[in-house]
């Protein structure tokens, strides 16, 4: 990258017969024929490891699975439409983790 030293704009690349020159929208052009050269180099990242799935962290309560029944439900609340509307609250089942919306 290259920048024009009279107005300090961005300079691009224009050719002139076979030569390539570095060009400024003002006029200037540089007529030194610099060769640049980028190198890119990865590094390798370790992925993201899951612990566990299962919500420890969260509260329980007394309420009836829908799939099999149990009395135990994780609970927690997320805002899944606009703000000015009520949060919805899901409930996951501690026995066979369905989970499911409870609309109070």
């Amino acid at each position: 990258m290259m920048f024009c030293p009279k107005c300090k704009s961005l300079m691009m690349p224009k050719k002139e017969g076979e030569k390539v020159l570095m060009a400024c929208s003002c006029g200037y052009t540089n007529k030194k024929a610099e060769t640049t050269t980028l190198k890119e180099e990865m590094k390798e990242t370790e992925d993201i490891q899951v612990v566990s799935d299962e919500p420890d962290n969260l509260p329980l309560t007394e309420a009836e699975c829908e799939k099999c029944g149990h009395g135990k439900a994780y609970w927690w609340v997320q805002q899944t439409r606009a703000s000015d509307e009520p949060e919805t609250k899901f409930l996951k089942c501690e026995k066979c983790k369905y989970t499911w919306r409870d609309y109070d």
